[in-house]
């Protein structure tokens, strides 16, 4: 269990089954055990650590609580290329967008780059016509540590109002 948690701990990343048997040497059906009887341990623990699976993937991670801290100690995730952060932003910028859009502005590799974000669940991909819409998805909000677009107008406009009420508080003061 403890080669599975060191390889999950470093990488830092997805890896999937291959890359697990590649990195471990182990069988796959063992592999399995371990990745659950890792991911209860944790659970039981209440570990600030979580075990992730998506998509036949695994990765450790740390719970979304505390994402924040990651955050600011590493100054982002090194999960991803610059150039497929730069296709994530603009995606996200821009949403909904076009997939055909995204590659003229980002080249062949972008194709590469959605695979990689629909396979994370990170954005959400919809025929349109003869090509695809992308927007993100509430797991990209999670996995970000972020708050959606609504929310975060939200927020604005309540700090907005406690600030007209603090600047009032202060006038009635004064006068």
């Amino acid at each position: 269990m403890r080669l599975i948690e060191s390889i999950l701990f470093v990488s830092g990343k997805f890896l999937d089954m291959k890359a697990l048997i590649a990195l471990s040497d182990m069988n796959p059906i063992i592999i399995r055990e371990l990745l659950e009887k890792l991911r209860e341990s944790y659970e039981e623990r209440e570990s600030a650590l979580r075990i992730i699976e998506k998509n036949e993937m695994w990765k450790m991670d740390v719970r979304p609580e505390f994402s924040h801290l990651t955050t600011k100690i590493a100054g982002g995730s090194s999960e991803f290329t610059k150039a497929e952060q730069e296709t994530l932003a603009i995606i996200a910028f821009k949403q909904p967008i076009k997939q055909s859009v995204i590659v003229k502005i980002r080249g062949n590799k972008a194709y590469d780059h959605i695979k990689k974000f629909v396979e994370l669940e990170l954005i959400k991909k919809k025929k349109q016509g003869h090509t695809y819409g992308l927007s993100l998805s509430q797991e990209f909000y999670d996995y970000f540590g972020v708050s959606e677009p609504e929310k975060i107008q939200e927020n604005k406009e309540k700090e907005e109002k406690e600030n007209q009420y603090s600047e009032q508080q202060k006038t009635e003061g004064v006068a």
